[in-house]
């Protein structure tokens, strides 16, 4: 058997240090372990912060307004017809052209409007001439009263016959019962004409109208004189100014509407047919405290917001007033400076934790160029 070996001083001393590092290692990778957590614990709740856009309630003037829309119409038009048969000897006129009332458009073959006056006439001499003689023989008791006024009376039938021939004479030239812009002609030198066919449109353009048709419950907002403002979808970017011409007092009961007519000057660009987008603004608050229409809750309840409060999105109930290009007015439920969520609200609940987003620094970043790839060692 042998004899065991007593342990070196030195020996001892090694293991005693590989344990202390041992435990020391052990405690460092506990405190890291625990400052990991107490990070990842921190770092949470902004992970869980749902990144939003908002906006400030903020008081700027506001306008109450209705708009709609309507096709612009000019403020007189008329279809030209014939009042008689013919052929077209002259068209006197051309698309586009403009005419004043009175003026000679086309003419047409007159020889038998002619020959019926000269038929006219000659019997309506004859009858005169009767009538006078008649007049003459009555005195000298030779013919009696009924007989002369028998005479009075075919002398009378007579030149209103005359008359006629001489009015169907002057419908062969067909002029103009309007001033303003040929629209149309539907006429050629040579056609035969028939009585009452339409032969050209007169569009008078000076002055333009637009017919709305507007609910009942504005009809003590809207009076004539109040300015109108409309957009042409032909003419975009354009804005073009106009005035409530007149109001209809009386309400249509099967649609519950009246009618507003607002007239433009027909000058410019503005042109008949055109369709347009009016509004008419008839109120006007100078300092209204207002948010974007596009913070509000389309959830079907109640008008409300997502306001942003100590970090988080509370509901807020509003009472709304006008509501005006893109703006509405708060007279409830906000005060100015309170920060409204624009965009973001699909994703909050009530109590949400919120991270704003600000719009700058998101578009500078956006329009920041990529950084250059570091070049391969």
């Amino acid at each position: 058997m042998k004899a065991l070996r007593p342990t070196s001083p030195r020996r001892s001393g090694l293991r005693a240090a590989v344990a202390a590092l041992a435990l020391a290692a052990a405690l460092t990778a506990c405190k890291k372990g625990e400052a990991g957590a107490d990070e990842a614990k921190a770092k949470a709740p902004e992970t869980d912060a749902i990144p939003v856009e908002v906006a400030k309630a903020a008081n700027r003037p506001i306008a109450a307004s209705y708009t709609g829309t309507a096709a612009l119409e000019p403020l007189a038009e008329s279809q030209v017809v014939a009042k008689t048969s013919g052929v077209a000897l002259a068209v006197l006129v051309e698309e586009g052209q403009r005419v004043t009332a009175g003026q000679p458009l086309v003419r047409l073959d007159p020889d038998r409007a002619r020959l019926t006056v000269a038929q006219a006439e000659a019997q309506l001499r004859k009858l005169e001439n009767n009538y006078r003689r008649a007049q003459q023989l009555v005195a000298q008791q030779l013919i009696s009263a009924g007989e002369v006024d028998q005479m009075r009376y075919d002398l009378e039938n007579a030149r209103a016959q005359y008359n006629m021939a001489s009015l169907e004479l002057s419908y062969t030239t067909v002029v103009a019962p309007i001033s303003g812009v040929i629209a149309s002609r539907s006429i050629k030198p040579g056609n035969f004409v028939q009585i009452n066919s339409p032969i050209f449109r007169i569009v008078d353009a000076s002055r333009l109208e637009a017919t709305l048709n507007v609910p009942e419950r504005e009809i003590a907002k809207l009076k004539p004189g109040q300015r109108v403002d409309l957009a042409a979808d032909a003419l975009p970017g354009r804005k073009f100014e106009g005035q409530v011409d007149r109001v209809s007092p009386v309400v249509d009961t099967g649609t519950g509407t009246f009618r507003v007519v607002a007239s433009f000057s027909g000058a410019g660009e503005l042109q008949s047919g055109m369709f347009s987008r009016l509004s008419i603004n008839y109120d006007q608050r100078a300092d209204a405290l207002v948010v974007p229409r596009a913070a509000l809750l389309e959830d079907g309840g109640e008008p409300a917001v997502f306001a942003i409060r100590d970090g988080k999105a509370q509901r807020a109930e509003l009472k709304l007033g006008y509501d005006d290009s893109g703006w509405v007015e708060v007279r409830d439920g906000l005060k100015a400076g309170d920060l409204v969520v624009v965009a973001g609200k699909a994703a909050l609940r009530e109590g949400s934790a919120v991270q704003v987003l600000d719009r700058e620094e998101k578009s500078e970043a956006a329009s920041a160029p990529a950084p250059a790839a570091q070049a391969a060692n």
